[in-house]
């Protein structure tokens, strides 16, 4: 494990969400951290999956995605999200937009996003969505922040013990 290097990247201030994906009657849904705004106008999206993910396929053939916000208190929707199975949806409380992607009522927000482009990143696809549609469904809440879910995903075990022959030594 690399505690120094996953403890300096999980200060990166970065939500927790529920990626919805569908492509015809089929929708799955997944946890993921690494979602953020990269343009106003068009309003764009960025979406980081790995490509050997089980969604990664609807959200390809689907060409659309949506991103739910969870709230601070969350922690166990993250968790059930983030498990590799494919029948997610069947044991939570959710909806769908106008397009058919998923939307969990209990949200503190959902984006629809329309996917406009997609970029290898590492051992990751950077998908680019256009906004389509969005509402904010609990203005009081408090997003759940990836530092506090821990090592929930075990991503503390995927970084590098270092970054280059320029890392300071631990």
């Amino acid at each position: 494990m690399s505690g120094p290097t996953a403890a300096l990247f999980q200060r990166l201030t970065q939500g927790v969400y529920v990626i919805g994906v569908a492509h015809l009657e089929t929708r799955n849904a997944f946890t993921a951290a690494w979602v953020m705004q990269v343009s106003f106008d068009p309003l764009l999206l960025a979406l980081s999956i790995n490509p050997n993910h089980s969604s990664y396929r609807l959200l390809k053939e689907g060409r659309s995605f949506s991103v739910n916000v969870l709230k601070k208190h969350q922690l166990d929707l993250a968790e059930h999200y983030g498990r590799p199975r494919t029948d997610k949806l069947v044991s939570t409380d959710w909806t769908t937009d106008r397009s058919g992607l998923p939307i969990l009522r209990e949200a503190l927000a959902w984006f629809a996003c329309e996917v406009v482009n997609e970029h290898p990143a590492g051992d990751h696809m950077l998908v680019l969505g256009r906004m389509m549609d969005g509402k904010l469904l609990d203005s009081e809440a408090e997003p759940l922040l990836y530092r506090d879910t821990g090592s929930m995903d075990g991503a503390a075990f995927l970084y590098p013990t270092s970054w280059g022959s320029q890392a300071p030594k631990p």
